[in-house]
C-alpha cells in the first residue's frame, strides 16, 4: 500500500488540518500517517485557540515516522513558528523525503491568522525548495508574490514570480474568485490552467488542505504532477458537490462521499 505523511495542525471540529488530510488519503486507498504541529479548538465558525507543538516533541514525531514506515510522499500544512519549519525542513533533508506538497496556510477559511510574524519567510526560504510543489491560493499567493492578482494573466505572473522565489512548482488556486474556480499549475516554465465550475456552496471549510492531501495521494501513487492535480481537482469538485451540510459556519466537505456507496 502507498504511504502519505500530514505535517499539519489538528482541527477538532474534523474539517480541515490533519482530519480532513487523513480522511482524503483514506479515501484515496492511501495508508496515512501524521506528525502534529498545534492543537486548534475550532468549528466552522472559527479558530478559538491554538496550542503549539513543542520543536523536539515534532522531531520526535518525525523520526519515528520515517524511521519505520517511510512515506511515498509528503504534504505540509499549518506550521505556526519558526522554529517548528526549521525542524521540518531539517527532518526531511535528513530522511530525502519525497514528494513534498506545501499548502502554505496563512488564514483559516474564517479568517483566522494561523502563522506568526516573520515565520514566513523562514518557510519560503527552509521549506519550499525542499517542495515539489506549492500550493496557495489567491490570498496567499498575493502575499507570496507581492502583487495584487485580479486577473488571470496576473495568476500566471504571479505563479512564476512564486516558483523563482522558491525554486518549486506552484499551483495558485483560484476557487475564491467570483466567476470560477480556475486553477494554475507552473511546472518546468510551463503553464497549465485546470477549469473548473464556481460551485454555490459555502460549505469549503478544509478545502486547501483537502486538495494539498489529494495531490500528495496521487503523488505517492507514482502519477504525474499534473495528473495529480487533475485528479485531486476532480476529488474536491465532487466533495463539495456531496453537499454535506454541518455546523453554523462553513461547513466541511465530504470527503468520504464514495465510502458506503
Amino acid at each position: 500500500m502507498n504511504t502519505a505523511l500530514t505535517i499539519a495542525g489538528s482541527d477538532c471540529s474534523g474539517g480541515a488540518g490533519i482530519q480532513a488530510d487523513i480522511k482524503t488519503m483514506t479515501a484515496h486507498g492511501v495508508y496515512a500517517m501524521s506528525a502534529i504541529t498545534a492543537l486548534t479548538a475550532q468549528n466552522t465558525t472559527g479558530v478559538q485557540g491554538i496550542f503549539e507543538c513543542t520543536p523536539s516533541f515534532l522531531e520526535q514525531q518525525l523520526d519515528c515516522i520515517f524511521t519505520d514506515i517511510f512515506p511515498d510522499a509528503v504534504k505540509i500544512g499549518m506550521v505556526s513558528s519558526i522554529a517548528l519549519i526549521s525542524v521540518i525542513a531539517n527532518k526531511l533533508s535528513q530522511y530525502h523525503a519525497k514528494n513534498i506538497v506545501l499548502d502554505p496556510v496563512m488564514v483559516s477559511t474564517s479568517g483566522s491568522k494561523l502563522l506568526s510574524d516573520g515565520a514566513m519567510d523562514s518557510m519560503i526560504n527552509l521549506l519550499a525548495p525542499l517542495a515539489t510543489v506549492l500550493t496557495p491560493n489567491i490570498s496567499e499567493a498575493e502575499v507570496l508574490s507581492g502583487i495584487a492578482i485580479e486577473s488571470p494573466f496576473l495568476m500566471e505572473k504571479a505563479a512564476q514570480i512564486i516558483s523563482k522565489k522558491c525554486d518549486a512548482a506552484v499551483l495558485v488556486k483560484g476557487g475564491h474568485s467570483d466567476n470560477n474556480a480556475d486553477d494554475l499549475l507552473y511546472f518546468n516554465g510551463q503553464m497549465e490552467w485546470f477549469k473548473g465550475e464556481k460551485l454555490k456552496n459555502s460549505n469549503t471549510h478544509g478545502t486547501g488542505c483537502t486538495l494539498s492531501s489529494a495531490i500528495a495521494c496521487g503523488l505517492a501513487k507514482g502519477l504525474s504532477l499534473e495528473e495529480s492535480v487533475k485528479k485531486a481537482k476532480e476529488y474536491i469538485s465532487e466533495a463539495i458537490k456531496a453537499n454535506l451540510n454541518l455546523g453554523k459556519g462553513n461547513g466541511p466537505l465530504n470527503h468520504c462521499y464514495k465510502i458506503g456507496e
